[in-house]
């Protein structure tokens, strides 16, 4: 019996057109009280700009931008589509899932569509089950989107939260195949973490109880953040039976410039061999990694052949990597 694998052959991202510079966040701030600076955004996290969506733009808009984009890419149909999962912490409504929206606009029907909820480490979770469904048999062509419109969470008084975000969609097409692709997938969670990184608010009775917005311990989040994604990285690569010397490019998690230089120090990876968009593009939690990997392979950083090893960290706590061959 022929070996069935996972494979991406198409890659798109989107990304809404308003633009924020540090500066421009920093004159906002500034007209309400918060004192903060380019120099101090920078030399904390490398963000330099981010992108926000308008008020009527929602996590499904900027996902259907995205998967039209990988779909072509890859020369394949919507219609053969028989798999969509979204990672996202920004649905478009309490349900249906933002995955099952996207299907309506994309005009397919029939297949499974449900969302992912592992904040930063969404994608991670999203590719690693819709590898083990094709594996499965239990689909053979999959959209596997990012989107987030994190703008929409963030604390506005809070300076050292809320110039760390932005808004965004990447996505893949992840189809059966007899050649490899995803080498191997790695994910984990340690619920007693959950009150470093959270929006501790809900709605009960058409109210909002608790508060809405992100809330976030930093050093606590980075402490935690380097360890386990050198753990990941070590583990998902073991379990392929690779080593470090075998990664061409490392596409982590987008979240802070210092656990990127971390990791990659970490897995004595020069800093030239690790896919950077955070300075533009800000945290788009579960979004950064397939926006980075799309910028990567439409900039020719990324060729087929390539081995990659994408890793995220995000609130729960949540963890994971996987390993791929392009």
């Amino acid at each position: 019996m022929m070996n069935k694998y996972a494979r991406i052959t198409g890659t798109g991202s989107y990304l809404p057109p308003r633009r924020l510079t540090n500066a421009d966040l920093v004159s906002q701030l500034a007209a309400q009280g918060i004192e903060t600076s380019d120099e101090w955004i920078v030399e904390r996290t490398g963000i330099r700009a981010r992108h926000f969506a308008d008020a009527g733009m929602t996590s499904s808009d900027m996902a259907l931008e995205a998967a039209q984009k990988a779909l072509q890419a890859a020369g394949v149909d919507a219609a053969e589509i028989d798999l969509i999962i979204v990672g996202t912490s920004t649905p478009d409504m309490v349900f249906p899932s933002t995955a099952t929206i996207l299907q309506g606009k994309l005009g397919t029907r029939g297949g499974a569509a449900f969302d992912v909820q592992a904040v930063c480490s969404g994608f991670i979770y999203a590719l690693t089950i819709a590898d083990a469904l094709i594996k499965a048999g239990s689909a053979s062509k999959a959209l596997v989107i990012g989107s987030e419109v994190f703008s929409r969470i963030l604390d506005f008084k809070d300076r050292t939260t809320c110039v760390l975000f932005g808004d965004g969609a990447g996505a893949v097409v992840l189809e059966a195949s007899a050649e490899p692709g995803i080498l191997a997938t790695d994910i984990h969670a340690d619920g007693k973490y959950t009150d470093i990184l959270c929006v501790p608010g809900h709605v009960n009775g058409g109210q909002i109880l608790g508060l809405p917005l992100l809330r976030m311990d930093g050093q606590a989040v980075f402490k935690l953040a380097v360890g386990v994604l050198d753990e990941t990285a070590r583990t998902v690569l073991a379990k392929a039976g690779k080593t470090e010397a075998d990664i061409d490019w490392l596409i982590p998690h987008q979240a802070n410039i210092r656990i990127m230089q971390s990791t990659a120090r970490k897995l004595k990876l020069p800093m030239d061999k690790v896919v950077i968009t955070v300075d533009q593009h800000g945290n788009t939690s579960a979004a950064s990694i397939p926006l980075a990997l799309d910028a990567a392979v439409r900039s020719g950083q990324v060729k087929p052949g390539h081995t990659l090893l994408l890793e995220g960290v995000g609130g729960g706590f949540t963890w994971g990597s996987v390993l791929l061959k392009m």
